[in-house]
């Protein structure tokens, strides 16, 4: 996705938003890591692709807004966030992986801490959707494991109990999640 589309996709959005609640509404752009390696097991790098992955998320959100940047302390959300974070003088907030629930509900307690902001939150394919679930958004399965394109945007209104979600993508394309995750998110 270019940086024009989603400034776009984002002013588009914007006008959804009545006058008073603009100022209020938090935007919460969340991503899964980029493409990681097979080794280590336990917290690999990014591979190339993966690298070439968190560039392209930097260009697509230059211009967003972003204000806050927040991802695990596991080494492949912090490389698909630190390319944003460094052109931007942001540091990552780190909130720490543990039990599903709780992560979910620390990352948007997080997310609320920057009220009005734009925020982007580097997750997991088993964690993304718990994040949004636990900031109003939808509830659907986890990520499949072969898609790393997908781009999610949560706007959180004070008062609300639902949020909206705009789903696109940026980077690379992943593969045809039809042949490649059966049952997974569609």
């Amino acid at each position: 996705m270019t940086r024009r589309f989603f400034l776009v996709l984002l002013c588009i959005i914007a006008a959804g938003v009545p006058a008073a609640a603009q100022s209020r509404a938090t935007i919460v752009i969340l991503v899964r890591h980029a493409e990681k390696a097979a080794a280590p097991a336990a917290d690999p790098p990014l591979t190339e692709a993966g690298v070439a992955r968190a560039r392209a998320l930097a260009t697509a959100l230059a211009d967003a807004n972003v204000r806050a940047v927040i991802t695990t302390e596991l080494i492949r959300t912090r490389e698909t966030a630190r390319p944003l974070a460094d052109a931007l003088g942001l540091p990552l907030e780190t909130v720490h992986t543990g039990a599903l629930g709780v992560h979910a509900k620390a990352v948007a307690d997080a997310v609320r801490a920057h009220a009005g902001q734009t925020v982007l939150v580097v997750g997991h394919s088993n964690t993304i959707p718990s994040i949004i679930a636990a900031l109003g958004g939808p509830r659907f399965s986890d990520i499949c494991d072969t898609q790393y394109s997908n781009l999610f945007v949560l706007i959180v209104r004070p008062g609300d109990k639902k949020a909206d979600l705009v789903v696109s993508s940026y980077g690379a394309p992943s593969p045809d999640r039809a042949t490649t995750c059966q049952g997974s998110m569609k």
